[in-house]
Parts: structure tokens; sequence; C-alpha cells
């Protein structure tokens, strides 16, 4: 399989001229973004969960072969803090499944602040739907232990390959038999962009971990100034250039 690529989120006005043509109105913003991306992680969902006759919109404006990204409802994680997850992950799906056949994995990033719960983890990943892809992005220390990384395997979900500053903040782990990886903030100038070196070295981490028939979903969140749009086309090179397909970027 081809790596995926694509941006986390699309309504950012300071991509006319980017990624955008002058003078395109933004409720075509998605339209366009579709035909130079084969993929999206729609953070927008993380602020406020769209009913599902939005996501059977969005389903209808993007193309054929085209997978969403969802990032979890910050309730479920932020809020609830992965506790009496069953109703909030429920909601959650019921909603997102109006993409469709355009449903990719589902991201849950938890609070910084959130110390490692591998019971809370567990029954969190227990509800979702068996054919759902769950990505987990921890963001606090705590949680690089040998039985986080066990309930992460045993529930096929896929510990989120972090990077800020141009360098992983998250151990390499292989929990599942699909990966994904975010792209938050590079070191390059201008800020907040990569340079061909850090993403020559992610291209090398992700093709020498993921076996061809492997489905990577790789997003770039550093958003200011079209970075993410300009990066998400060099990594595109960099995996080329490894030999592994990668899907299309502008």
């Amino acid at each position: 399989m081809p790596v995926r690529i694509g941006t986390s989120g699309w309504q950012y006005k300071d991509w006319r001229g980017v990624l955008y043509p002058e003078g395109l109105p933004q409720r075509l913003w998605l339209e366009e973004y579709g035909r130079s991306f084969a993929t999206l992680e729609n953070n927008n969902c993380f602020y406020r969960l769209p009913e599902r006759a939005t996501f059977a919109g969005w389903r209808a404006r993007t193309p054929d072969g085209f997978l969403m990204a969802v990032k979890a409802s910050r309730y479920l994680t932020h809020v609830k803090r992965l506790r009496d997850p069953e109703e909030p992950v429920h909601r959650l799906m019921e909603h997102a499944e109006g993409l469709g056949v355009r449903l990719g994995p589902v991201l849950l990033q938890l609070p910084p602040t959130l110390k490692a719960d591998p019971g809370a983890l567990d029954a969190t990943l227990a509800c979702f739907p068996p054919k759902a892809r769950v990505a987990v992005e921890p963001r606090h220390e705590s949680w690089w232990t040998d039985e986080v990384r066990q309930v992460l395997e045993s529930r096929g979900a896929a510990l989120c390959w972090a990077d800020r500053g141009s360098r992983p903040r998250t151990p390499l782990w292989r929990t599942a038999g699909w990966g994904y990886v975010r792209f938050h903030e590079g070191l390059a100038d201008p800020w907040p962009g990569y340079g061909r070196r850090a993403l020559g070295s992610w291209a090398a981490r992700v093709t020498d971990a993921w076996p061809d028939a492997a489905d990577v979903f790789a997003y770039f969140n550093n958003d200011p100034g079209g970075a993410a749009v300009r990066d998400a086309g060099a990594f595109r090179r960099a995996v080329l250039a490894r030999g592994r397909g990668a899907t299309r970027t502008p």
C-alpha cells in the first residue's frame, strides 16, 4: 500500500495562494483539497462533534478512494479522560460512520497531563467496533511501559508516532498491522517547517518499519503559513526515493 499522506485540517485562511487559488470560495476548499490529497485528518471533530449528516456531506464532497481520519472529541479524551467511555465512543462512531467508505482511522490524542492508565485505555479501546482502526497519541512519559504496549497490541490499536522539533516524541513501537504518524513542528526556516534531512529520516523510519502491504497514515499538523502542505510534498518525495509508493500531494 502507498503511504497515505495528508494534513491535519484544511480550513486555514493562510493556505490561500499555497493550496487554494485566490478567489476560491471557502465552501469549495474541501473539494480542492481532495484534488491534491487522498487523505485528511479531520481535527474539527475534536472541538465539536459534527452531526452524522455533516460527515455524510464530507463523504459526498470527496473523491473515490479518499480516506478521512477523525480526531476523537475532547469530551472523551480531555473532559472524561477516558472514564465511562461507552457513550462517548458510541456517539462518536455513530456520527463518524456517516463517512461510509471514506472513514479512516480514529485518533485518540490524550492530554499531556493524563498519566498512564492502562486499564482505562483498554476499556476505551474495547468500546470501538471490531473493524475500527484506532490510533493513540499519549503525551505523558508515564505511558511508555510494557503494559501499555501490550494493551495497544492486544486491541490492534496503533501507537501514534509523533514528531515535535524534528525528533520522535514517542517510542517507535509497532503495535498494530498499520501505522499512524503525526508531524507537529519542524525546526527549518521558516517556522514551523521541516528540513529535507528530518523528512528523509522519517521516510527511512516508516519504510524500514512497515512492509509495502501495510497501511501507514502520515499527517502534517504544522499548518501555519502552509508549511504542512509543502512538507507533505517533500515527505512524499522522500518516501518515493526509498522505493515505496505514496499518495498524491500538491
